[in-house]
């Protein structure tokens, strides 16, 4: 019996006229929902419907850990907990607790769990507590998929909203690409998060690499993993059909797919596109295996063919829109995408068919499908070789894109460089070995574990990424569920007829591809990524047979636990989301309030309320455009200047805000450079240099905790000379200058990089360091070493005051060695006469021995 796309469109559309899904009874073990629970499915199809088109446009759902981010995460939490919700009812009618993979649907609220278990040890509060609800929503889709593809119906619909949703995603990131952004923008702006109603920021990013196509996700290596998955798909659908309406719109699109592919510019993409086509082939049978490589083959080949016209043409198009050159650019598309569907629909129609009958008789025999993706490793190997060799047939890609496959090597930056984080994870995790750090652990402790001052929020790796976050304990507890669903899976699909093993293949297809590409990149910090991959693990599970429990019951309270714990779960969770929502609203009516007003009443107003809905917020607090902290500090300055004595309590409302801020966000640098702030507004520099001190180990790639260490020894080296305490004097400056060396020791292990490897961030000595330890030198007598310290920091700039002081001790430094720099001098001297005066007293000034 023969299954394709089309045919089960038909049931769809016949299943619906007819209503004959609500009128269907539960089999026994619960597989088909029952007429009184029918109404449920379709409203968690159109909710799934609405999700799978609207959350691509609010940034892909990515978690960004700010303000800037929440809000789409937060809306999506409610829909899922309202989700969760209509799945409990319908579970109250049709689960049972009978076989070994309803266990399975009940153990994905492990994950959640895991995560709630390393808030104890969390390093960010407010990013472990927000992946505790993304994984409260990953589970509502796992769930979700089990429930709605348990029947040809559901999984039907499901597989057409991921496809369907897919390709305008894919278009919607070519109209940006051929100059219609404007078009694109206002079919999107009434729901997609938009900078301006005109304009979704970086739909096209540009790079070292030039332009490069990131659609909805603004990020091209995610988007090129979004396009495996979808390329993918759609390859699947063209070789399993035999009618040419089934085949014409995947074959349509697949063309555009493989060029915004190629447009991505993804390296990494470029590299496991081959390895997930491959793993796909060991699932095929010969007849398709054969199909798959020349329908592929023919389709990379029309992408590339045509892909250097459309490069330029889009790349001209971003500098000069035309009318012209945007309809030159989508004939050339257009004519290649029709082109390739004839061929592929005349392939499926005729070529298939005799394919079948003459590989009928090998299938059958042991290890057969293993030839065909063998020998295309084979030939993969030597088209790579062929590609990267100097043949002359990469010639016929864009410059842009022969550059990026000439680069794939492994002594590239971004290799070296994703090298590097790994190792730095795994040093993050031993320290947090069992239970992790929580969610969002990387971002807030990879400054204290990196090799070199790179920037990077993110790991580039979902398995280590995990790892860090919730420990040994999670990490094995996602491995050990994703597996236990694909072995039920493979099982299963050894076992069952072609038409069942068709039926759910395209969520093979999806956790495949995105847990591949995972390895090297963020793909999974996209919140809609994640509900993708679950609802496609969930739509996995459900295809397949498992033993029955040992245990046999027929008690409603096993049968009914599950629901009840679900519905007890979707109302904890709406409570929660809507609570953090309303509070970013609060917080968007505090950024408009200022914009118009700064009346403090009005600002704080929003503001508190934001703050009492959720407490303890990095943004609210301190790190957002206004802050409590922020405010309460500029009215202190303000009242202090006016009446010093009405001025404290504004000082102790920040700092009892700060103190609660610590607590919850320890390894916030900004919360620590703040507190250093705070600390020296008071004066307290003992307290200030050891707050610094107990800070360069949580941050030893940022200058300035350094700068503020040597800064306030010196100050307190200082106070103990007007003390006469010659031995604390000599304490303070010995640990200036310890703290200095651990800087040059920093700088020296840069020099140890691979010449590929970019040092990230700069780190050196700085104008401020050494000048101070410059004066250290001075104060010691060692006038050679303090010139030839704060020389090389001098600039022509005689406006700026550091400098100047720079130059004042250099100078001074210099007529102690008997020398002098007279046009240097004459230079600062014309600038402020009050100079001389100012060398003079360094000169003139003692300091202890």
């Amino acid at each position: 019996m023969k299954s394709n796309f089309s045919e089960e469109g038909d049931y769809f559309l016949m299943s619906a006229s007819k209503n004959a899904y609500a009128a269907s009874r539960a089999k026994a073990n619960g597989t088909i929902t029952t007429e009184k629970s029918s109404v449920i499915f379709w409203i968690l199809i159109v909710f799934t419907g609405l999700f799978m088109f609207w959350a691509p446009f609010q940034r892909a759902l990515f978690n960004g850990g700010t303000y800037d981010f929440e809000r789409s995460i937060y809306s999506a939490s409610v829909w899922s907990s309202i989700i969760m919700l209509l799945i409990a009812i319908l579970a109250f009618f049709v689960f049972k607790l009978k076989d070994r993979k309803d266990v399975l649907t009940i153990l994905v609220l492990i994950m959640p769990l895991t995560y709630v278990i390393s808030l104890s040890n969390s390093a960010s509060h407010y990013l472990a507590t927000n992946m505790v609800y993304i994984q409260m929503l990953y589970a509502t889709f796992f769930i979700l998929g089990v429930f709605l593809t348990k029947n040809k119906l559901g999984v039907s619909i499901v597989a057409s909203l991921l496809m369907i949703s897919g390709y305008f995603i894919v278009l919607f990131g070519l109209l940006y690409w051929l100059g219609n952004g404007s078009f694109a923008a206002r079919l999107v702006s009434w729901f997609a998060f938009m900078d301006s109603p005109n304009l979704y920021r970086d739909a096209i990013m540009t790079d070292s690499n030039g332009l490069r196509l990131t659609s909805v996700f603004q990020y091209a290596n995610t988007y090129a993993a979004f396009l495996i998955t979808l390329s993918l798909g759609a390859l699947f659908f063209i070789v399993k059909s035999r009618k040419w309406q089934t085949v014409l719109p995947h074959a349509f699109l697949l063309v555009p797919i493989l060029v915004s592919f190629w447009l991505t510019l993804s390296r990494g993409a470029i590299v496991v596109i081959p390895v997930v086509f491959l793993i796909m082939l060991f699932f095929f049978s010969i007849s398709r295996q054969i199909l798959a490589l020349l329908q592929f083959g023919l389709a990379f080949l029309t992408s590339i063919l045509i892909l250097q016209k459309v490069t330029d043409i889009g790349i001209g198009l971003q500098k000069q829109p035309s009318a012209s050159e945007s309809w030159h650019g989508w004939s050339i598309l257009l004519i290649a995408s029709v082109v390739f569907t004839v061929v592929a629909i005349v392939i499926q129609l005729f070529v298939a068919p005799w394919l079948e009958r003459i590989t009928a008789r090998f299938d059958a025999k042991k290890y057969a499908t293993f030839i065909l993706p063998v020998a295309a490793i084979v030939v993969g190997v030597l088209g790579a070789i062929l590609i990267l060799s100097d043949t002359g047939f990469k010639n016929i890609l864009p410059d842009n894109v022969k550059t990026r496959i000439e680069n794939i090597n492994f002594q590239q930056h971004s290799v070296l460089e994703r090298g590097t984080f790994y190792k730095d994870a795994v040093k993050l995790w031993t320290d947090y070995p069992i239970i992790g750090a929580g969610g969002g652990a990387w971002a807030s402790l990879y400054e204290k574990y990196q090799n070199n001052p790179y920037t990077s929020r993110q790991a580039h790796n979902f398995v280590l990424q995990y790892l860090v976050e919730t420990g040994a304990l999670g990490f094995l507890a996602f491995v050990g569920f994703v597996i236990a669903v694909m072995v039920f899976y493979i099982r299963s699909y050894i076992k069952n007829s072609q038409e069942k093993r068709d039926l759910h293949f395209l969520f093979f297809i999806v956790t495949i591809s995105l847990l591949v590409h995972s390895m090297i990149d963020f793909d999974l910090s996209y919140v809609y990524l994640g509900a993708v991959l679950f609802l496609a693990l969930g739509g996995l599970l459900s295809n397949t047979s498992s033993a029955p429990l040992r245990f046999k019951n027929d008690s409603a309270v096993i049968h009914k636990s599950f629901p009840a714990l679900l519905a007890i779960l979707s109302l904890v969770m709406f409570y929660i989301s809507v609570q953090l929502l309303s509070a970013n609203g609060s917080y968007k009516e505090t950024l408009a309030v200022i914009k118009t007003s700064q009346d403090y009443n009005q600002i704080i107003k929003p503001l508190d309320k934001a703050i009492s809905l959720h407490p303890a917020h990095p943004d609210y607090l301190l790190t957002g455009q206004v802050s409590r902290i922020g405010i309460l500090l500029q009215v202190y300055n303000q009242v202090q200047k006016e009446d010093p004595t009405k001025a404290e309590p504004f000082f102790n409302q920040a700092q009892d805000l700060m103190n609660q801020l610590l607590k919850k966000e320890p390894h916030n640098r900004a919360v620590a450079m703040q507190q250093l702030n705070m600390l020296l507004i008071k004066g307290k520099h003992e307290e200030a240099l050891n707050w610094s001190n107990s800070q360069i180990i949580n941050y030893p790639w940022y200058t300035e905790m350094y700068e503020k260490s040597i800064t306030l020894n010196i100050d307190l080296a200082n106070q103990a000379s007007a003390k006469n305490n010659t031995q604390e004097y000599n304490k303070r400056l010995d640990d200036a200058l310890a703290t200095y060396k651990e800087v040059l020791a920093r700088v020296d292990s840069l020099k140890n990089l691979p010449k590929e490897q970019a040092q990230g961030r700069p780190f050196a000595v700085t104008p401020n360091m050494a000048l101070n330890v410059g004066q250290i030198s001075y104060m010691r007598g060692d006038y050679v070493g303090s010139s030839s310290t704060i020389q090389p920091y001098i600039t022509d700039n005689l406006d700026d005051q550091p400098n100047r002081t720079l130059i004042r001790w250099y100078l001074a430094a210099l007529q102690k060695q008997g020398k002098n720099d007279q046009a240097l001098q004459d230079k600062l001297i014309a600038k402020d006469p009050a100079e001389k005066q100012n060398i003079e007293a360094i000169v003139t000034a003692s300091f202890p021995k």
